[in-house]
């Protein structure tokens, strides 16, 4: 019998745990909490902004590299053709066009993560703008709540107590003197 009572008594405070936690967690510290895990999320998005960022200028200043190379090749190819030297042609032209693949390539990725950012950025924008209204909540809430409730022992919630207490006793003593 005692083991039916203590797996009785563990089940209930398993299933009332979660329920117990959120009693004693303080309000204002998960508040507090959600609003820097989403600070923290938006400083995640801008560091992404600023690799594409960053991603997009070495490959535009590698693209100009491979520009500049292929037209020193397509100016071989074009000088040993007019000197009638296929041969110097087709060398020319078997560096050549790998360079021009890899240039269109490496301009087609530009592209997609400039695509990429634009997407991004607006939502950005606009998430930075909510959390600036969700900072300002909060901070109001907390604000309100740190002057609505006395700090615990402070002289204001002692001198609040007293005073229920001596008006309680009058109430409960005022129906004893009716009745004599």
């Amino acid at each position: 019998m005692s083991i039916r009572f203590t797996q009785r008594l563990s089940r209930l405070i398993r299933a009332d745990a979660h329920g117990i936690i959120e009693s004693l967690e303080d309000r204002a510290l998960l508040l507090k909490q959600h609003l820097r895990e989403a600070e923290l999320e938006l400083q995640r998005k801008r560091a992404r902004i600023a690799t594409l960022d960053d991603e997009a200028q070495r490959l535009t200043e590698d693209a100009a590299r491979l520009d500049r190379a292929a037209e020193r090749l397509d100016d071989d190819t074009r000088l040993a053709l007019e000197g009638g030297r296929a041969d110097l042609a087709r060398f020319a032209l078997r560096r050549l066009l790998p360079l021009q693949r890899e240039a269109d390539a490496l301009r087609e990725r530009i592209v997609a993560i400039r695509a990429e950012r634009e997407r991004l950025e607006p939502r950005l924008v606009e998430q930075a703008e909510e959390f600036e209204i969700l900072e300002q909540r909060i901070r109001e809430r907390l604000a309100a709540e740190s002057r609505t409730e006395p700090a615990f022992g402070s002289p204001l919630a002692t001198a609040a107590a007293d005073e229920e207490v001596e008006m309680e006793l009058l109430r409960r003593t005022q129906p004893a003197r009716a009745d004599r």
